[in-house]
């Protein structure tokens, strides 16, 4: 199976390469390009010409990272257009494609549905109010063009992504380490999450079961909140956490920022897996901290 796949250096990317490569996958990385000279976004001359090249699946990851640093505006237009730019001229590439590839998977993220409290939230609940719920919907609007090409669309709505490799959690280590871990604001808001194992087996689930389609919300079915993740990540790290991190002060360190992903809360439920019968790699919240703290770098 031929797959092409950008963000190919990202936590998901650098992943989900070693694991499809595993189970026989021909990889096609496509880079950024980062020369001044020109007005592409991608580095086409690592693109195989229109009409020589047959893939099955492309799987879109890349953007500008949301998690690195305050949101100015100028990052906010970075994080926004990173996405829309480069999803443009990746499907006006597929356009060209003799043989369009049967499936496009572009990330997104549970962002979409902003903070919702206690809502249990589903693929069909609506769209949030916030800057990252505007992301998302402009994003995944991006990839409708590609119905009138046949081809299957799939939004990957991800939660947050734990791994011993990167993201969220190699920002709490430290903190927790030195005897300063501790909940956010009233740790009461609902964290979605999943393990990098199951972000990869999802993917390819997906690839090979050609009636999921639209948006997907790629989290495990077991819930949770800031108060329980905290306690979890303590437990197995063998550290107290009685240090708080109020509100006011997240939003003095981080700004717009805290108020959109450290202290929002969104219940979101894995519905369209569940209903095709995928089978999670993770089964609770403490084997996937266990297992990442395991296999730190």
């Amino acid at each position: 199976m031929k797959t092409m796949i950008t963000g190919c250096s990202g936590l998901v990317g650098s992943a989900l390469i070693e694991s499809l490569f595993k189970a026989g996958h021909s990889i096609q990385c496509l880079k950024r390009d980062t020369t001044a000279a020109t007005q592409h976004f991608w580095d086409t001359d690592s693109l195989p010409e229109a009409g020589n090249t047959n893939l099955d699946a492309i799987i879109h990851l890349a953007g500008e990272n949301v998690a690195n640093g305050r949101w100015s505006k100028k990052k906010k237009e970075a994080i926004l257009k990173s996405r829309l730019d480069g999803t443009r001229e990746l499907i006006d590439y597929v356009s060209l494609l003799a043989v369009k590839p049967k499936v496009f998977l572009c990330a997104s993220a549970v962002g979409y549905y902003g903070n919702r409290g206690n809502e249990i939230l589903d693929e069909k609940s609506s769209l949030g109010v916030g800057f990252l719920a505007e992301v998302c919907r402009q994003w995944e609007r991006e990839t409708e063009r590609l119905t009138s090409l046949g081809i299957r669309i799939v939004n990957l709505r991800f939660g947050m992504i734990l791994s011993p490799n990167g993201g969220a959690l190699h920002k709490m280590i430290p903190a927790f380490k030195a005897r300063l871990g501790g909940i956010v604001g009233s740790g009461e808001q609902h964290v979605s999450w999943v393990s990098i194992r199951d972000v990869v087996a999802i993917i390819d689930f997906i690839i090979k079961n050609e009636t999921i389609k639209g948006p997907v919300n790629v989290v495990s079915p077991i819930q949770t909140t800031n108060r329980e993740l905290t306690k979890t990540l303590g437990k197995v790290l063998n550290r107290p956490t009685f240090f708080k991190v109020p509100a006011v002060v997240a939003r003095l360190l981080f700004g717009q920022m805290a108020d959109e992903m450290l202290l929002t809360s969104c219940r979101v439920i894995p519905q369209k897996l569940t209903l095709s019968g995928y089978q999670y790699v993770d089964p609770s919240l403490e084997s996937v901290l266990g297992y990442c703290i395991k296999n730190l770098p």
